[in-house]
């Protein structure tokens, strides 16, 4: 069976990287949740994008603010933006956990907090996945952590196809829905990556990723994407 990963929590029915959208994700028993991690003056936050504007009441950039500034803005229906201690906390070891890093710096302060969370049980070195566009932290990270499994972000079909990731050691290699073919998804596979398409919401694109055979879909409706595979 495909898996299916929450995009942003259940971001299609809840404000995306909220309390609400990640805990009816959980209790959707999903495969995965994705959720973003960016850099704010003094903390990790659980945001899209750089900019404050589209997904909070609050203006300006993430990086220079500080959380107690950000958590004051309404980032829909009276929820604030989470921290990423708070996410972990509400994830716990229910389901994978896919940190996507967004615009984050200071990452050896990510290691710190990540082998913290494992070491207390928080959180299981297998229920985590963290993924990025920029495959230089990527590779950062996996020196320090060699035991994270990383997923490679990619809006392209690359010449040589997964060879990327798999010079990262990767996990997963995350396509654009757009940007795949069965020569990507067979590739992949005999290098021995799992292969997770974004963002997949409508029956047809859900029936074209299995064609393509697929391991995995983000989607913004989960329940939706559940039910659709169920009747597959």
């Amino acid at each position: 069976m495909m898996k299916v990963f929450a995009h942003r929590g259940a971001s299609g029915t809840y404000p995306e990287n909220t309390q609400s959208a990640i805990i009816a994700a959980v209790d959707l028993a999903v495969d995965g949740i994705e959720i973003d991690v960016q850099s704010c003056l003094d903390d990790y936050m659980i945001i899209h994008d750089t900019w404050l504007d589209r997904t909070t009441s609050g203006r300006g950039k993430v990086n220079a603010c500080s959380k107690e500034q950000i958590q004051q803005y309404d980032a829909g229906n009276g929820e604030c933006v989470p921290t990423l201690q708070q996410a972990i906390d509400w994830v716990g070891n229910k389901t994978l956990l896919n940190l996507e890093l967004k615009h984050t710096f200071s990452l050896d302060k990510f290691v710190e907090l990540i082998e913290s969370n494992v070491s207390a049980g928080k959180i299981s070195r297998d229920n985590l996945l963290v993924s990025s566009f920029d495959h230089h932290q990527l590779m950062w990270l996996k020196q320090k952590l060699p035991w994270v499994k990383i997923g490679a972000l990619t809006a392209s079909i690359p010449i040589n196809y997964s060879e990327f990731a798999q010079k990262l050691h990767a996990y997963s290699i995350h396509v654009d829905k757009n940007f795949i073919n069965h020569e990507f998804v067979a590739d992949a596979k005999q290098r021995g990556l799992q292969v997770y398409a974004y963002t997949v919401d409508k029956v047809e694109d859900i029936e074209l990723m299995l064609e393509y055979g697929v391991d995995g879909i983000f989607t913004n409706f989960p329940c939706h994407a559940q039910m659709t595979l169920q009747s597959l």
